[in-house]
């Protein structure tokens, strides 16, 4: 029999650690002066690297941290040196090297990027998201059916954030170059503040996890 119980627990945790909301205004600072093609670009990309990212850890993450030695806090300290540093950039008004080149072709392709990291991973489908996905795909169930809850949450989170981020310029229609300018240097403290917590987190597991900590 169905447990609709782990059901619901298992989309309603996916959701709300992948948290669609809130990678809305990151989108929008993140791509401030980008064509609208290319933020269409930006949606797509984060959102399919997202759902295969955590696709791919609720089915063989346990073995893919096994075979690399990697830790769920080194994967949790990785990302957040990652999310330090685009937040820093963001925080003294640079922007990401990536939106910087001479040649219009390679100027859309590495503006895309910005899809992949830091949207997809980590804003997405990070540390929290994947160890979530992970815990839930090893709980004990009473039917193997259970499981399929976990890629529905996947799926119900990545078309929310597909949503989201595809309005975010509504949203944020009426902040005017000057409002974003400012939000983007208020979000950079907070995405490296987010980045910067990721590292604590990691820090502290790995304390726990060697007896130094009760």
């Amino acid at each position: 029999m169905v447990d609709l119980a782990f059901g619901l627990t298992a989309v309603a945790s996916i959701f709300a650690v992948v948290d669609p909301i809130g990678a809305v205004p990151f989108f929008a600072a993140l791509t401030e002066g980008y064509p609208p093609a290319d933020k269409r670009a930006v949606i797509q990309k984060s959102c399919l690297v997202a759902l295969l990212a955590l696709l791919v850890f609720g089915l063989v993450g346990q073995w893919i941290f096994i075979a690399f030695s990697i830790t769920v806090p080194a994967f949790q300290i990785a990302g957040g040196l990652l999310l330090f540093s685009v937040g820093f950039e963001m925080l003294h008004g640079e922007r990401p090297r990536t939106k910087t080149t001479e040649r219009e072709h390679a100027e859309a392709l590495e503006r895309q990027a910005v899809g992949v990291v830091p949207l997809g991973i980590p804003l997405l489908a990070g540390p929290g998201a994947i160890s979530t996905v992970m815990v839930l795909m090893s709980h004990d169930t009473a039917s193997p059916l259970d499981k399929t809850f976990v890629f529905a949450g996947i799926l119900v989170a990545v078309l929310a954030s597909f949503a989201a981020l595809t309005y975010a310029d509504r949203i944020f229609s009426r902040v005017g170059r000057t409002g974003t300018l400012a939000l983007s240097r208020i979000l950079g403290l907070l995405l490296a503040a987010v980045g910067v917590q990721f590292v604590i987190n990691g820090v502290l597991a790995v304390a726990r996890a060697n007896g130094l900590l009760g």
